[in-house]
C-alpha cells in the first residue's frame, strides 16, 4: 500500500526561469513521445508515477525521451557506462550562460549561428550542443581527450541534421592541455563551457558512486558498481576539480583575446577561494559565480573574462550587433 501522498510543487522553481523542465515528468506525454520509456515507469511509494534511478537504462531512456519531446532530437544514445547527464541542470547552465552574454548587451541574448561555443569535455553525450543550438541557435565545438567519446557524439550528430552545421568535434592529443592546441590561430569564441572532472582518484570516484546508489536504494547493502554514472576519465583527474580549474585558467590566459567568456561548473564549494586567488593573479579584469540548484545538489558556474569594458563593447557590436 503506497504511502501517504504528500503535496509536491507543480513546477520547480529553483531551475532557470526559461529551462523547460520546470514542471513535474509528465509520464504520460513522455511516453506518448517515446514510447520505449513505457516499460521503465513505475509508480513511486506516493503512487506516482517515475522510474527507478538507480537503474541506468531507465535513466538513458528517460533521457532519450526527454531530448525527443522538448528538442526534436531524434536519436540520442551512449555508451554503456559512459556519464548520462541531468537534462534539467545541463539546460540551467546553458540559460545561465546566455543571461550572462546578455548583462552587457543591454539584456539581449545573442542568438544565431555566428555565436560560438567552445564545449570542453562534450562527452560521449553531445548534450551542451543540443540544448544551446534548439534554445539560442548557438554554433559549438566540442572538445575531448577519447577518440571513443567522440565517435559517440558524432554519432549523434550525423543522425540529428540540426546539428551537422552546428557542431564540429575536436580531438584534444594531449591530455595535460585543455585550450591549448584547439583553438587556432585567428579563431574566436564567444564563451567556453566545462565539465571538470570532479575527483583526484578512482578510489574516491567509487566511494562517490557508492555513495549515490546507497542513497537512491535507501540501503547501506550495496557492493560497488564500476563505472556507475561515468567512464573514468569524466568524472577523475590528478588533482581532481580544483587543479584542473586551475591549469584551465592559466592556459586561458595564454588565449585571453580569443575568447570573450570563459567559465566552467565548479562542484566544491571549497575550491572557490583558490580559483579566485589564480584569476586574480592572472589579471582577469572580471570575474562571476552563478549559484545553481537542482534538487538536494547546489553547484556553480565561474565565469571569468580578461577584456575590459571597452573591450567587450567592441566585441560586442563587431561579433553580436552588426
Amino acid at each position: 500500500m503506497p504511502n501517504s501522498k504528500k503535496e509536491l510543487p507543480t513546477e520547480k522553481t529553483i531551475l532557470h526561469p526559461r529551462n523547460k523542465h520546470r514542471e513535474r515528468y509528465n509520464f504520460k506525454e513522455l511516453t506518448s513521445t517515446c514510447p520505449e520509456l513505457q516499460p521503465f515507469v513505475i509508480l513511486n511509494k506516493y503512487n506516482d508515477e517515475s522510474i527507478d534511478f538507480s537503474n541506468p537504462e531507465a535513466v538513458l531512456m528517460l533521457n532519450k525521451a526527454l531530448l525527443k519531446h522538448f528538442y526534436s532530437v531524434n536519436y540520442w544514445s551512449i555508451p554503456k557506462g559512459y556519464l548520462c547527464p541531468p537534462i534539467p541542470g545541463r539546460a540551467d547552465y546553458i540559460h545561465y550562460i546566455a543571461d550572462l552574454l546578455a548583462t552587457k548587451n543591454q539584456g539581449k541574448i545573442p542568438t544565431g549561428n555566428a555565436i560560438k561555443c567552445m564545449d570542453i569535455g562534450v562527452g560521449a553525450n553531445c548534450i551542451y550542443p543540443i540544448i544551446g543550438n534548439k534554445e539560442y541557435g548557438w554554433s559549438f565545438v566540442g572538445t575531448d581527450i577519447e577518440t571513443a567519446t567522440l565517435q559517440s557524439a558524432t554519432k549523434i550528430i550525423e543522425e540529428n541534421s540540426f546539428l551537422k552545421e552546428s557542431v564540429e568535434l575536436r580531438l584534444q592529443k594531449n591530455p595535460n592541455n585543455i585550450l591549448r592546441g584547439i583553438i587556432k590561430n585567428d579563431e574566436y569564441f564567444d564563451f567556453t563551457i566545462c565539465n571538470p572532472p570532479f575527483h583526484a582518484s578512482f578510489e574516491e570516484t567509487q566511494s562517490e558512486n557508492l555513495r549515490k546508489l546507497r542513497n537512491l536504494k535507501h540501503t547501506r547493502n550495496i557492493k560497488p558498481t564500476l563505472n556507475f554514472g561515468g567512464k573514468n576519465m569524466e568524472l577523475w583527474c590528478e588533482g581532481g576539480e580544483k587543479t584542473f580549474v586551475q591549469n584551465m585558467i592559466m592556459q586561458s590566459k595564454e588565449l585571453s583575446t580569443s575568447c570573450l567568456w570563459f567559465s566552467t561548473l565548479i562542484s566544491n564549494e571549497s575550491h572557490l577561494k583558490k580559483i579566485y586567488k589564480v584569476l586574480k593573479e592572472l589579471k582577469a579584469f572580471e570575474f562571476k559565480t552563478i549559484t545553481m540548484t537542482q534538487g538536494n545538489k547546489t553547484s556553480r558556474i565561474v565565469a571569468w573574462t580578461f577584456f575590459n569594458e571597452q573591450q567587450q563593447k567592441n566585441w560586442m557590436n563587431a561579433r553580436w550587433n552588426k
